[in-house]
This record gives structure tokens, C-alpha cells and sequence, in this order.
């Protein structure tokens, strides 16, 4: 039988071969040990700091900054971008999660982050624990010649024949949606309702059929859809990778997403073979890679990189989670713009009018979409005005002399500001205006290319963004053309919101009412 064999009084006493902590000794250790962790934590915070603004102490141990940021996150980074701004420099610091935290402002500065994306500078972040829900070996996470040439194999899914392919598809998936919309506010009375649930739902659906339509049952498509409501809820949420919690979810939906695309492009790549013509994106993309897997095996070479379905699978996986957020942001951004200059709808409705006709029975053609330039530098100014991800996370790899006076240090969360660039250089950036892209005297998507950087630059630039400005320009064309609505402006209706991208707070509630005497059916 065990014995008491430490004095009473000592830190450590055994009872019964049980080690039991007296809590009335060890408080006062515990409370030093706490108190220089906080004491080393400030002066690292103030040493990898330096001479840059930013809050004089870390408030709260470890979290940093953290709680304004979840309570308020447009006033958090107001706050960043005003040090910034004061301090010339265009850079300021804050703590969060035990890092050290550099927000920067600058167009230049962010161009630097975003073209040193590499294994000894910075590495893309995309989420906290974007890891464990995409995995290690992803497009987001690569770098150097292996990201370089999976780049060059995504290449031929965005040829003008591929994206006229695809915006026939497009438009088909928004029609029936529109129509959906219209049935809706019928039923209910022209009640107003939001539109940014509806608009992710319509922007899911054409992503799926654009990108793996013809491979889709329809069971399957439920399944996706159930699965990929779970990634979109877990991943904006906080992640706590606990059993029953919504990130818990997500991750375990994520192999069951990517398990039925790899077999769409087990698919794709077997009608591909056999000299099907290309109906969807990964046909595109099977396309070259059978030949280029044809003539390695001709030449007794094993198959090229990432030309697996599994690999295929991940890949369309990462399209899908790039084409689904940041495009439901701009198309709500885009009714709200258009509701709130009627001069504009008026004049996209008019140039719309003039080369195509929804009593025509045919969709929109890409020569169509070519002419309308008014409606696309509708687009470009929408996704400049309200970028839809207005900072991308990056973390220093390694220290990086970003200028000439400060060096990041290993470790820190990098914040580039897309949202700040677009609003500099610009004249009277704060007004939305299509007219400086529209005009060849002004041609500022040209003088000022450098500060518009809603699609990134440098090695991770979006591959996708002639897609992207497509999708917001159809659904513009057929919006305009086919209904009549009216925003419910609301006070603070417009201040954004993070979803995880920036969203009109009150979801974009409009009213609606078909406005031709016939909803076309291509």
C-alpha cells in the first residue's frame, strides 16, 4: 500500500502511489510562468514589429487581435488600411494566433507578395486549416516548375473555344434560375426576397455542369450538393476539428466530393479515347492530357505528371470551391450597382437589346459577348468596386526584405489588400463608374492595370478570370433583359459582410417581375 511520501506543505505530495499538485504552491509558479510568457510575447511582438503603426500592446495573450476581427471584421480592416495609409509606408502590423501580423495597403508592395509566392518567400494561405481540408498536395499550395506546369496543362479549359462552349452551358443553368426566381416571387406576392442564397445555389449548379455536366447523374448531383453544403458551411465557420463540428463535417466531405469527380474524369477520359468532342471542362482538359498519355506510353515513358484521376479529381475540386464564392459575390454586387445606377442598367439593357433578342430562341453567342463592351467593363468595375476577396492570406516562409527598411520575419501572416489597391491610382476611385474601362480615351484598365488586382498576380494569378467575367457578363445580359428588379434599400443594406467573400449584409434583397412577355428556352 502506498504511503505519503513528501511533507505536507511540499508542491508534489503521493497518496497511495498517486502524484497529487498542490494547487496553493504551484499557483504562484504558474502565475510567473504565465507572466513571462506574456512578458517574452510582447517583446517579440514589438521586436518583429519594429518602427511599423499597430496596436502599442497584445491586448489578449496569444488570440492578439483576434476577437475584432470575428466581432467586426469591415471595421477590423478599416482600422488596418487607415495605419497603413497614415503611415506612408503602406504596411502595418497586428498580432493574431501568436503571430505577428503585416496588413499591407500598397499596390506595389502587394504585386511583390503575390510574384514571391515560392518555397524560401511566401506560401499561399487560402484558409487557416486549408490543409486539412484540401489537402497537402494542391494547386493552391504548389509552387516552382511542378505548380508551373500544371498551369501550362489548365491551359487549353480556357481557350475561346472552350469558354464559348461553356457559355452556352451558363446560360442554360441561369435561365432555368431566373425562371426559378420568377415562380418564387409569383407564389409569394412579389415579396422581396434575398438572392445570395439563390445565386450560390445557381452559381453550384453551373460549375458542376460546366465542369463535369455530362458525367453527373442526378442522384449523384444530390449527393454533391449535400457534400458541398457541408465544405461551404464548415469552411467559414471556426475550425474546431471536433466530431459533430461543422469543419469535422466539411473535411469528411471533402474525399467523397473529390471521390465522384475523380470518376467524372475516369469518364471523361475514356470518351475522350474513343474521339468524343469535348462537352465540358475536364473534356478540355482530358483532351491533351490522353494524347500527351498516349505518346509517354508509345515511347515506354510512364504517364506525366498529374494526369491521374484521382489528381484530375483534386484539381476540379479547387475550381469548383474558385468559381463558387468569389462569383456569388460579384453577381450580388452586380444587382446592387445596377439597381442603384439605373443610367447604367439602362445602358447595358440597350446594347444587350441591339444584338440579341429573347424571342430569337438561340443563347447569347460568343461574337455577341465580344460586342457587348459596355456590359463587360460593368463586370470589370463591379469585381474592382467590390473585389470579392479583399485580402489574401499568405505566410512568410522565410524573412523577406519586402522594402528597403523592413524585412518580414519567418512566420508572419501577410494580409496584400486587394480590396485597398483598387481604390488607388483610380480617379475618383470611390465612384462607380464602367465608363473608365469602357472608354478608349480613359482606358484605365490599361494606365492603372497594376493596382487592379481582384485576380491576383504573379505565379497564382486566377486562371480563370476570363470565366469569371464571362459568368458575371451573361447573367448581367440575361438579368437585364428578362426581368425587372428593384433593390429593398434598407439602411446599411450595402456595408459588407465576410461569407467568407464580401456580400451586401442584407443578402441583396430585390424585387422581381418577368419583364418580357416570354422567358426564352434555349
Amino acid at each position: 500500500m502506498g504511503t505519503r511520501t513528501n511533507p505536507p506543505g511540499s508542491m508534489v505530495e503521493s497518496f497511495h502511489g498517486l502524484v497529487v499538485v498542490d494547487l496553493r504552491t504551484a499557483a504562484p509558479l504558474l502565475a510567473t510562468a504565465v507572466a513571462l510568457y506574456i512578458l517574452i510575447e510582447q517583446l517579440s511582438y514589438h521586436r518583429k514589429k519594429g518602427s511599423m503603426p499597430g496596436p502599442p500592446l497584445v491586448v489578449v495573450p496569444f488570440l492578439g487581435s483576434v476577437t475584432h476581427l470575428f466581432r467586426d471584421p469591415v471595421g477590423f480592416w478599416d482600422l488596418q488600411a487607415t495605419r497603413a495609409s497614415k503611415s506612408g509606408a503602406g504596411l502595418t502590423a497586428d498580432f493574431l494566433f501568436g503571430r505577428l501580423m503585416v496588413f499591407i495597403r500598397d499596390s506595389e508592395l502587394s504585386r511583390r507578395v503575390f510574384a514571391n509566392v515560392r518555397a524560401d518567400a511566401f506560401h499561399l494561405v487560402g484558409h487557416p486549416f486549408g490543409k486539412k481540408l484540401f489537402g497537402d498536395h494542391n494547386l493552391i499550395y504548389m509552387v516552382g516548375k511542378e505548380h508551373k506546369d500544371l498551369r501550362r496543362r489548365i491551359a487549353p479549359n480556357f481557350t475561346p473555344r472552350a469558354l464559348s462552349t461553356y457559355a452556352v452551358i451558363q446560360q442554360r443553368v441561369i435561365l432555368s434560375h431566373l425562371r426559378r426566381w420568377i415562380d418564387r416571387s409569383v407564389a409569394n406576392g412579389g415579396k422581396a426576397e434575398p438572392i445570395r442564397v439563390p445565386c450560390r445555389d445557381m452559381n453550384l449548379e453551373t460549375s458542376q455542369t460546366v465542369f463535369v455536366g455530362p458525367y453527373l447523374t442526378v442522384e449523384t448531383r444530390e449527393r454533391f450538393d449535400r457534400d458541398y453544403n457541408l465544405f461551404n458551411h464548415g469552411f467559414i465557420t471556426l475550425p474546431i476539428d471536433l466530431p459533430g463540428s461543422a469543419f469535422r463535417r466539411a473535411r469528411l466531405a471533402v474525399p467523397r466530393l473529390k471521390h465522384i469527380l475523380e470518376d467524372c474524369a475516369r469518364q471523361s477520359k475514356q470518351r475522350m479515347r474513343g474521339g468524343g468532342e469535348p462537352e465540358c471542362l475536364v473534356d478540355y482538359l482530358m483532351q491533351e492530357t490522353v494524347r500527351e498519355i498516349d505518346e509517354a506510353a508509345a515511347a515506354g515513358l510512364p504517364p506525366p505528371p498529374h494526369t491521374s484521376d484521382m489528381e484530375t479529381g483534386n484539381l476540379l475540386f479547387d475550381f469548383l470551391f474558385a468559381a463558387q464564392d468569389a462569383s456569388t459575390s460579384s453577381l450580388c454586387w452586380a444587382v446592387s450597382a445596377l439597381d442603384s445606377h439605373p443610367d447604367v442598367l439602362a445602358r447595358v439593357r440597350a446594347e444587350v437589346a441591339a444584338l440579341w433578342s429573347p424571342e430569337s430562341g438561340e443563347p447569347i453567342t460568343a461574337e455577341m459577348m465580344t460586342e457587348m463592351k459596355y456590359t463587360q467593363a460593368v463586370a470589370r468595375e463591379v469585381v474592382r468596386y467590390w473585389p470579392p476577396g479583399p485580402v489574401v492570406p499568405h505566410i512568410a516562409g522565410e524573412a523577406f526584405q519586402l522594402t528597403e527598411q523592413y524585412t518580414i520575419p519567418k512566420g508572419t501572416i501577410v494580409f496584400p489588400s486587394v480590396y485597398e489597391s483598387s481604390f488607388q491610382g483610380f480617379p475618383d476611385a470611390g465612384t462607380f463608374d464602367p465608363e473608365r474601362f469602357f472608354s478608349e480615351a480613359r482606358r484605365e484598365d490599361v494606365v492603372y492595370k497594376r493596382n487592379f488586382l481582384a485576380f491576383g498576380a504573379g505565379p497564382h494569378q486566377c486562371v480563370g478570370q476570363r470565366y469569371a467575367l464571362n459568368h458575371l457578363v451573361i447573367f448581367m445580359a440575361l438579368l437585364a433583359s428578362l426581368i425587372d428588379f428593384r433593390r429593398e434599400r434598407t439602411e446599411g443594406c450595402d456595408v459588407p459582410v465576410y461569407m467568407p467573400t464580401i456580400v451586401p449584409r442584407d443578402g441583396c434583397v430585390v424585387h422581381l417581375k418577368q419583364r418580357c412577355a416570354k422567358l426564352p428556352s434555349f
